[in-house]
């Protein structure tokens, strides 16, 4: 099983993805510790995917594996916690995470989970959205990096293989959603 670092899938991406990238999503890391990066391109337009993505009280709205969420603390600003209860057949029931960043101006969201009955210690997400260009055609680029601890008795691999298909699974519906919300609102691909 092969994990690649986020400077490899941003060597893939252009120039845009390539700054975002090593301004949010370029980590320090312990020897206990992987990450990586997981990129989802959609043709909804920036705001209308960020409407969705800053609301930090309500992920399931485009997160599949999340059955409900309640804010323990704040109101959904930075310093919020919020307790996100996930579906079963996952290795994990709840999950308490804080909401680090939030800047809607330049479309950066960063959250810490700070409890939980799963495996994934010091987990530190980073998700950016920007808009590109792909083949003439103007697209959002949602772009989430993580680092967090690898559970004893896994490898760092697995670890990585295992959140990036969560993350992976939660970025294609947000683009599902989005796409049909703006073809809702007859928005035109390439806004």
């Amino acid at each position: 099983m092969k994990v690649y670092s986020p400077s490899q899938i941003l060597a893939e991406r252009g120039p845009r993805a390539q700054a975002m990238g090593n301004l949010y999503h370029t980590h320090h890391l312990l020897p206990n510790q992987c990450s990586s990066l997981v990129v989802q391109t959609t043709d909804a337009p920036l705001p209308q995917v960020w409407s969705m993505v800053r609301c930090f009280d309500r992920p399931q709205s485009y997160k599949r594996f999340v059955r409900g969420c309640t804010l323990r603390r704040g109101k959904g600003g930075v310093g919020s916690v919020r307790e996100v209860n996930i579906v079963s057949g996952l290795p994990a029931e709840i999950s308490l995470e804080r909401l680090d960043k939030l800047d809607d101006d330049l479309h950066v969201m960063r959250f810490t989970v700070i409890g939980g009955d799963h495996r994934l210690a010091n987990y530190h997400s980073t998700l950016t959205l920007h808009e590109d260009e792909e083949d003439g055609v103007r697209k959002t680029v949602v772009m989430e990096s993580y680092v967090v601890d690898v559970p004893g008795g896994n490898s760092a691999g697995e670890t990585c293989y295992f959140a990036n298909t969560i993350i992976g699974f939660n970025l294609k519906a947000l683009a599902a959603v989005t796409e049909t919300m703006a073809l809702k609102a007859n928005i035109p691909s390439g806004f």
